[in-house]
This record gives structure tokens, sequence and C-alpha cells, in this order.
């Protein structure tokens, strides 16, 4: 694609570095927030070369994370979650030229908002998901990693799934850093093999830095000074603006 900052108009610089300072918000507190960026990137770059772009925004937002959150995370769930992770990843990869990446994105935002469904039933009826579940830790696991290696979209799903297991905000953010930070980095050999981060992405991703440092600590502070009740509110209504998001892309495509 040659410069791509330089390809980009005024507008959509705006564009691009505003989802960029919604990375760093959605990784050091508001999780939900970073897939509303999946499919405004798609509108600004081809698909292919959006996803590649995005990988090393995500890795550089986890940092972040994992600096404000290393003390807060549940390392009993992330061991549980990552066999199952590492899997879904190598399954998307193999799969991501093969399958239109158009139309993994609507049925990942069915799944989520299913989830979203069952969890609101589960929290009416005061059940909840045992840490140590293990079938629950491989499906999640499984769909967490197909969904982020294909689509970036893994973020509803570990958000309703943290939230089922009832974890505080601190713990909640703490774990998802972590489980985000290890798992994006493992992502990037496939992405690199399969042509989507390249130089000129790279160089893109190096400008955005400030933008998502900025968000960074606009969500640290969020965080801090909001009502557990009111973060898992916020969780709940981004996870599912998302999931529409992911659906209605079958028909902006």
């Amino acid at each position: 694609m040659g410069d791509m900052s330089a390809q980009l108009s005024l507008g959509q610089w705006l564009v691009v570095v505003a989802c960029a300072v919604l990375i760093g918000a959605a990784k050091t507190g508001v999780l939900g927030a970073g897939t509303l960026v999946v499919p405004v990137l798609a509108a600004v770059f081809p698909a292919r070369e959006s996803t590649g772009i995005l990988l090393p925004l995500l890795c550089a937002a986890d940092i972040l994370g994992v600096l404000f959150y290393r003390q807060h995370a549940v390392w009993g769930v992330l061991l549980r979650l990552m066999p199952c992770a590492v899997a879904g990843v190598i399954a998307g990869w193999l799969f991501l030229g093969r399958v239109d990446n158009a139309l993994l994105r609507p049925l990942i935002g069915v799944i989520v908002l299913a989830m979203l469904g069952v969890h609101l039933v589960m929290r009416r009826t005061g059940f909840t998901v045992a840490r140590s579940n293990p079938a629950a830790a491989l499906v999640v696991g499984l769909l967490a990693g197909f969904a982020t290696m294909t689509a970036n979209a893994a973020g509803p799903i570990m958000t309703l799934y943290l939230l089922v297991l009832g974890l505080d905000k601190k713990t909640f953010v703490g774990t998802a850093a972590w489980y985000f930070f290890i798992v994006n980095l493992f992502k990037v050999p496939f992405s690199a093999q399969l042509g989507l981060i390249t130089w000129q992405s790279l160089s893109l991703n190096l400008v955005l830095v400030p933008a998502i440092v900025a968000g960074g600590f606009g969500g640290y502070w969020l965080v801090k000074r909001l009502p557990q009740r009111w973060f898992e509110l916020l969780m709940h209504t981004l996870a599912a603006a998302g999931a529409a998001y992911l659906i209605a892309a079958i028909w902006l495509r």
C-alpha cells in the first residue's frame, strides 16, 4: 500500500487517532471499547490490512495494561484459558486464508450476544461459574483464541466470561490485560507469516503510540473512579455494542 500515513485524509486521520485512544482505554479499563475499533478500521483500510495495523497497536496498549494492573491478575484463570486460547489462535490462522473474514465477524457477534443473554439470566438467578470450571474455560479459550486471530474480536467474549466469574473491576482488568498481552504477542508471527504486518503498517503504528498512551491513562483514571455496578453496566453495554457492530458487518461489506 506504500506509505499508509500519506494516503490518509484529515478525516481519516481523526478516525484512526480516535481508534488508537479507544485501544489504549480498552487495555486499562474499558475492555469492550476495543471491539468498536475493528469495524471502524476496516472501513478506513482494506479488511486484511486493517487486521495487520490493529495487532501491533493492541500489543503496545497491552504493555500499558500490564504495567498498570500487573498485580491484579488471577493466574489460575489464565492458566486454564491459555492452552485452549493457543489452539484457537492456531485454528484461526489455518482458516484465515481460506474463510471469508466478513462472514466470521457476524457469527462471533451472534455468539457474544448469546453469551450476554446467558450472563444476564445468571445474574437474575444468582448463578455463577466457578473459576475452576474446565468446560467453560475450554469453550471460552477456543472461541476467544479463534475470534482474536480472525477478527481481533475476543474482547466481548472475555468481558462476559470474566464478569460471569464475579471478578472485581481491578482483578477483571488485570486478568484481561495479562491474557491479551500473552495472546496478542503469540499472534504476531502468525500475522506476519500471512503478510498482514508490514514495515508500512508498523510505521503507521509508531505514529499512533502517543494516542494509545493518552487513552491508556484515560481508561485507568476512569476505572479508579467508576463504581463496580456502573463498571459492569458499561462493560455489558460495550460488549453488546461491539457484537452488534460485528453482526452488522455482513451488511456493510
